[in-house]
């Protein structure tokens, strides 16, 4: 889910910045404008799922294990760091205050703030925030080190979900829609290999692959890989998946209620992927229209 756009600032690094009002001010500049993050760009579609939150791929909000933050009403005035507003981990943190009872003006003054991820551990430790978003290898590091735990994470509050996809142009897919079909097949391939296959071989593949080409790269990371987190077969999209994100646009004022539908922003028809011994000839579920 992409935000209304990226925070750049010149402070010392680790520096929180950003927050409420700063984010609330350039969404109503926006909205003034005439301009959503939609309505700047070509008209796309999302074609599938790369990445979501399950048992292993996760995002959690930690607080220091001595922290006196153990629920939704201790966030009121406090400071939480991530790595972008108005995107997958505000969501998250808005739909966490909202299900355990806070009022709007109440969840008005927990205040999110943008921390780059290398910095967010290091920012919780000097104190400079009161919770972190962190996750897959940064999360696994602060844990290991100590001293950290989480006051809740994406997994727990929503279960297993697929959490951003692949987009194209509406030009392209008319013009190349033999390609898109050649892509997002491939990659729904293999998300279901690296979902049935052994940790190591997955990773043993991932970093021959970064090898081969070959781009001065390095491959150190991919050792942490768990899993893509994607929930659906083959990455394919369901109206289910984006209607928590449609929501919640709704209710700060981003679109308006009922403008946008989650059946009119993606199509799973140029993925081909079947499950073995389906027939490859059966019509794909969920086939959703892409717009002319």
């Amino acid at each position: 889910m992409a935000g209304l756009g990226r925070q750049y600032d010149q402070r010392p690094p680790g520096h929180p910045v950003g927050g409420h009002r700063a984010d609330r001010l350039r969404r109503g500049l926006q909205r003034r404008r005439g301009q959503t993050g939609r309505e700047r760009c070509p008209p796309i579609t999302s074609v599938i799922s790369y990445y979501g939150s399950d048992r292993r791929a996760y995002n959690g909000f930690y607080v220091l294990e001595d922290s006196p933050i153990r629920s939704a009403r201790d966030l009121i005035g406090k400071k939480v760091g991530m790595n972008t507003l108005g995107a997958h981990s505000e969501a998250m943190l808005d739909i966490y205050l909202q299900r355990h009872g806070l009022s709007q003006d109440e969840v008005d003054k927990v205040e999110p703030l943008v921390v780059p991820p290398v910095n967010t551990e290091r920012s919780l430790r000097q104190h400079q925030i009161q919770v972190g978003v962190l996750g897959d290898i940064l999360r696994d590091k602060a844990v290991a080190k100590g001293g950290v735990r989480p006051l809740f994470t994406d997994f727990e509050l929503l279960g297993a979900f697929s959490a951003g996809t692949y987009v194209m142009t509406d030009r392209f897919l008319r013009q190349n829609p033999d390609t898109a079909r050649t892509f997002v097949t491939g990659v729904a391939r293999a998300i279901e290999w690296a979902r049935k296959r052994p940790r190591d071989e997955v990773i043993a593949r991932m970093t021959e692959v970064v090898k081969k080409r070959d781009r001065n790269e390095d491959a150190t990371p991919l050792k942490y890989w768990k899993s893509f987190g994607v929930a659906e077969t083959g990455g394919r999209i369901t109206d289910k998946q984006l209607k928590p994100w449609i929501d919640w646009r709704a209710e700060r004022g981003d679109i308006k209620r009922g403008k946008v539908t989650a059946s009119g922003l993606y199509t799973n028809k140029y993925n081909d992927y079947r499950p073995a011994g389906t027939s490859s000839g059966s019509p794909a579920p969920s086939a959703t229209k892409t717009r002319s």
